[in-house]
């Protein structure tokens, strides 16, 4: 199947400025494979459509009327909607950002990026990847590097860090367990150690605490090659 043959990736796209809306609206739909098939002006029909929905991804604002985004992408991570999360805000306030991650979105990215980035972003998030938008990567993990109380290095063990590496590789569950001979769920339970033991909510928080820690490298800014 060509890529013009792909099913489009469906997104709901929530913000409370019209114009905002529609210029996002343009050139998601202008980029090959993205089709907005419903918009939101707040928080609460946010929710509402996307539970009508089912979109692949939804794209949602942080300050909206009615629910938050954080409280939007909380209920639908609560009610185990299959949706990829991408916060696009203004904001790149840290307690905004943590609060964001803990939610459970897939994506934090600023409304000053590039339009071909937001793209990219909405297309990595529907394939199941995390995407931070780089200066706010470089952000946290300085405020990481200085917030993590110390952690001896076998508190991974050398399959965890494995999982990890390709986790910031931007490697989906799937092609994980491809390139390490496991299954899905034995990646998913390595993920959930791998949580506990750093004490992060997302896979991009835990990439970026493993990262302050030195125990990995950064690569939170380069796709992935699969």
């Amino acid at each position: 199947m060509s890529a013009d043959d792909a099913p489009s990736i469906r997104v709901v796209l929530a913000d409370d400025h019209a114009v905002v809306r529609q210029g996002i609206r343009q050139f998601l739909e202008l980029a090959s494979g993205i089709r907005v098939v419903a918009e939101a002006a707040d928080g609460d029909e946010a929710l509402r459509l996307a539970r009508q929905h089912r979109p692949d991804v939804v794209v949602l604002d942080i300050q909206m009327p009615g629910k938050s985004g954080i409280d939007v992408a909380r209920t639908l991570r609560a009610e185990r909607l299959p949706v990829g999360i991408l916060v696009l805000t203004a904001y790149d306030d840290e307690p905004y950002v943590r609060a964001v991650l803990q939610a459970g979105a897939n994506g934090y990215v600023l409304k000053t990026a590039d339009a071909d980035d937001i793209v990219q972003a909405v297309r990595a998030v529907h394939e199941g990847k995390s995407v931070l938008d780089p200066a706010i990567a470089r952000r946290m993990m300085q405020q990481l590097a200085r917030d993590s109380a110390p952690l001896p290095p076998e508190s991974l063990s050398e399959r965890e860090l494995d999982v990890l590496r390709l986790a910031a590789r931007g490697f989906t569950n799937k092609a994980i367990g491809a390139q390490l001979s496991i299954s899905d769920r034995t990646v998913q339970g390595h993920l959930a150690n791998i949580y506990d033991k750093l004490h992060a909510a997302s896979r991009t928080e835990a990439v970026m605490r493993a990262v302050s820690l030195g125990w990995i490298a950064p690569s939170l800014d380069e796709p992935a090659d699969d």
